[in-house]
């Protein structure tokens, strides 16, 4: 019984504060997927969307019938896109501010392209992917 014990305060010490923390309070707010025909579209795409204003212009480019609530004082959108049939879209914030996001696409190209928006709480972001957040 002791070693159990002892298993279960090192799981635990190990996996760092908040481990027991609700998985859901991290969880995004926005977490869209879907495809758009014009393939010429997604060149135009931002890195990320960190206003309104900015993801009405998005939306209505590429067409999309979602338009989920932001607190855009406090998130921002990331933007992904690929020709493959699939992405994942992943994000992690660093120590020193810089928010990596990246898209894992599969490698067969079809017409149009394929994208992912991910909402990532703005507290403590600096960069995205060691670039400055667009302005709009």
């Amino acid at each position: 019984m002791t070693r159990t014990l002892f298993a279960a305060a090192l799981a635990l010490a190990l996996a760092g504060p908040g481990a027991a923390a609700d998985p859901k309070a991290d969880a995004p707010t926005v977490d869209l997927a879907g495809s758009v025909a014009d393939e010429t579209l997604a060149a135009a795409a931002p890195p990320a969307v960190v206003s309104a204003k900015g993801f009405e212009a998005l939306a209505k480019a590429w067409g999309l019938k979602e338009t989920p609530t932001v607190d855009w004082e406090k998130e921002l959108i990331v933007v992904a896109t690929t020709r493959g049939g699939r992405l994942t879209l992943t994000t992690k914030l660093d120590a020193a501010g810089d928010l990596k996001a990246l898209g894992l696409a599969t490698r067969d190209f079809r017409p149009g392209f394929r994208y992912a928006l991910r909402s990532v709480k703005r507290d403590g972001v600096k960069t995205l992917n060691g670039k400055p957040l667009p302005a709009e």
